[in-house]
């Protein structure tokens, strides 16, 4: 499946979104956030495989540059959410990118690792949204919700170093506090990176792939959809 390149901006910074047309009339439409190194092989997946389940799905862009490694990708991730604002404008241009192109289909947003704070982010801004879903994401904010309208569903690796159960406890109660319906799915003994099969390769212990909480995140979260788009 080719991916079709949908230029976009934020401001005065032109961005690049990559969208999955399904086959046939979508369901509805979808978001995604990447990881911090923007868009990748395996997020390209991820969006063909939604695409195959009948959404339309964009790709959405963080930084408006390429990423030359995990360095430079920490440095852009660090500007970007520096500033609560800027970085939900940013979300918030992917978000209407897709809107323009979806033909009046009820949007949703899915991410993973800093995708998946950018996911939570779009409904703690308020965003239009029936779901927001996070694979390994970051759980903390800047700006906590005082309100959430969306569907939350968090997947987590339970021995994932970069979100402690501090972190988790502490987005609990950001969502009780904000009316969210929330759903929390937490794997034992799963690290960070759990549905990449290439984050083993990667030599970082905070990272791992494991097969079973990929395979199950994922049809938990097509369940989801399958409530929210019969």
């Amino acid at each position: 499946m080719t991916l079709e390149r949908i230029d976009y901006a934020d401001g005065a910074v032109a961005l690049t979104g990559w969208l999955a047309r399904p086959v046939g009339t979508p369901r509805g439409a979808i978001v995604i956030w990447p990881t911090i190194m923007n868009v990748n092989a395996p997020i390209e997946r991820r969006a063909q495989m939604l695409a195959q389940a009948g959404f339309l799905a964009l790709i959405a862009d963080f930084y408006g540059t390429s990423v030359t490694d995990f360095a430079h990708a920490r440095d852009l991730a660090d500007a970007l959410r520096a500033d609560v604002d800027a970085y939900r404008r940013r979300i918030g241009a992917g978000v209407a990118a897709l809107r323009a192109r979806a033909g009046g289909l009820t949007l949703s947003a899915i991410g993973w690792c800093m995708g998946g704070q950018a996911a939570l982010e779009a409904a703690r801004a308020g965003e239009d949204l029936a779901l927001v879903a996070s694979f390994h994401g970051i759980l903390s904010t800047d700006r906590a919700a005082t309100a959430i309208a969306s569907r939350v569903f968090i997947s987590h690796g339970d021995a994932d170093p970069l979100v402690p159960r501090a972190q988790v406890l502490a987005f609990w109660e950001e969502m009780d506090a904000a009316g969210a319906n929330w759903h929390f799915h937490s794997y034992a003994g799963v690290k960070h990176g759990f549905t990449d099969p290439g984050s083993d390769a990667r030599g970082m212990p905070a990272i791992g792939y494991d097969a079973s909480a990929d395979r199950q995140s994922w049809a938990a979260l097509n369940g989801l959809l399958d409530e929210i788009y019969p």
